[in-house]
């Protein structure tokens, strides 16, 4: 058979469409390597080049998180039209398999890596299952080598996307990963990370660690960067701001290549830190451990989620006062979305202040609840100001170009911050054009 396994784009010039460091999804490629030989299979993602339908292939594998699942659903039904067969998965099909399986012949539900070989025997001999469901969760000792050169390098900011761990420890309101893992957490042999690693063509670019909390287990992260600090690599990854209590391991990582760190403060509000489950995060403590990542060259890319109930208006200024005094790197500003399985969903559901299910407007840049301490008008253009604000050059410059406080972070973390600028503008005045707020 003939497989292609398609990535949905982002509507165009949306927020996520035109910000430049766009990476690679790590599940497509490591599908392509679970496919037996005996079938052609090619990546297509369609936030690097248009997708014709008109080329021929024996099964459409889709996958897709909330916010592109409509054009999921649309290249699901364009190829069905053409007598294709159609799987989708992914985050969104996994908690909606019933309005997913209206668009598709098929629905893998959570995860796919020890069902996939019989997705496509039954495809092949035209015997699909309507859904599929994994027994177990996946034994991360059994991956094959990720299949990269089925990518255009080209088009990626990131090309090599490595995992160690699957899933989080923790079990925050919000995420998306605690409510598909269940709050497991497993990992990945490093002999068999360094295998990866030793068979990357380009292992002298970037390497992302694409793990949601690489220091999830402190025995085994240890392990990993002393294994690491074997190459001469430069990565980044994801960790909860707690990493810094540990002057030991922050050394550590610096010595195996870390160059920066993308963490979860999600806010200045410990009240909203509580209502969030976000147990692991001491607003006093940030600002202390910002310093002790950059006192190591270890650059800070840091996420706050804005919208939860103790936030005021205020909290966009309070953001970019305390984004300027810690000097952080880079940012992820998303407005509040409550994505179907995860926890805060339910809730505002339960009161009554979820105002669409539009999935195409949970974007992170969409008003699609009722915030409590602010209008929705005040939210939204919050989000755009904290964002353009944070991505001025007036920002850049106290931040991260101060020629007295140079920081090897720099090197990645400047071209993000300059292609933000113009990003964040353009996708502005597209979400006014399109109409897409609230009322």
């Amino acid at each position: 058979m003939k497989i292609k396994i398609i990535v949905p784009c982002w509507p165009k010039d949306s927020f996520w469409d035109v910000i430049t460091f766009k990476f690679p999804s790590l599940s497509t490629t490591l599908l392509a390597a679970l496919t037996p030989a005996e079938h052609e299979v090619s990546i297509h993602d369609e936030s690097i080049a248009p997708l014709d339908v008109d080329e021929g292939c024996d099964l459409a594998a889709i996958t897709a998180m909330t916010p592109l699942a409509p054009r999921g659903y649309e290249i699901a039904e364009a190829y069905r039209r053409r007598g294709v067969k159609v799987v989708m998965g992914g985050i969104h099909p996994t908690w909606l398999p019933d309005e997913a399986i209206a668009h598709c012949d098929a629905v893998v539900i959570g995860e796919a890596d020890e069902i996939w070989a019989e997705v496509i025997r039954d495809a092949a001999q035209g015997q699909l299952k309507r859904f599929y469901r994994q027994n177990e969760r996946t034994d991360l000792s059994h991956l094959p080598l990720a299949r990269r050169e089925l990518l255009d390098p080209k088009g990626y900011f990131f090309e090599n996307t490595i995992q160690t761990t699957r899933g989080c420890p923790f079990d925050c309101e919000f995420c998306s990963v605690t409510a598909i893992y269940g709050g497991t957490y497993r990992t990945r042999p490093i002999a068999e990370v360094e295998r990866e690693i030793q068979a990357l063509r380009r292992a002298q670019a970037y390497i992302f660690f694409v793990d949601d909390n690489i220091v999830g287990n402190m025995r085994y992260a240890r392990e990993l960067f002393t294994m690491l600090s074997q190459y001469r690599l430069r990565w980044v990854s994801q960790g909860p701001i707690s990493i810094a209590r540990n002057e030991r391991l922050v050394r550590l990582m610096a010595k195996a290549g870390c160059h920066g760190m993308f963490i979860g403060f999600e806010s200045l509000s410990p009240e909203n830190l509580r209502l969030m489950g976000k147990k692991t995060n001491k607003v006093e403590g940030y600002e202390a451990g910002i310093k002790q990542l950059h006192d190591h060259g270890i650059g800070v890319h840091a996420s706050f989620v804005f919208g939860y109930d103790y936030d005021a208006p205020s909290v966009f200024e309070g953001f970019l006062s305390f984004a300027h005094r810690t000097k952080i790197d880079g940012a992820f500003l998303p407005l509040l979305t409550p994505f179907p399985g995860t926890r805060i969903h339910q809730r505002l559901q339960k009161e009554g202040r979820i105002i669409t299910e539009d999935w195409s407007k949970y974007d992170m840049a969409t008003v699609v609840f009722k915030p409590k301490g602010m209008t929705i008008e005040q939210l939204q253009e919050g989000f755009w100001w904290v964002n353009k604000e944070f991505y001025s050059l007036r920002s850049m410059a106290r931040r991260i170009f101060q020629p007295f406080a140079f920081r090897r972070s720099l090197i990645i973390f400047g071209p993000m911050n300059i292609g933000q600028w113009p990003a964040v503008r353009k996708a502005e005045r597209y979400f006014y054009r399109e109409g897409k707020t609230q009322d």
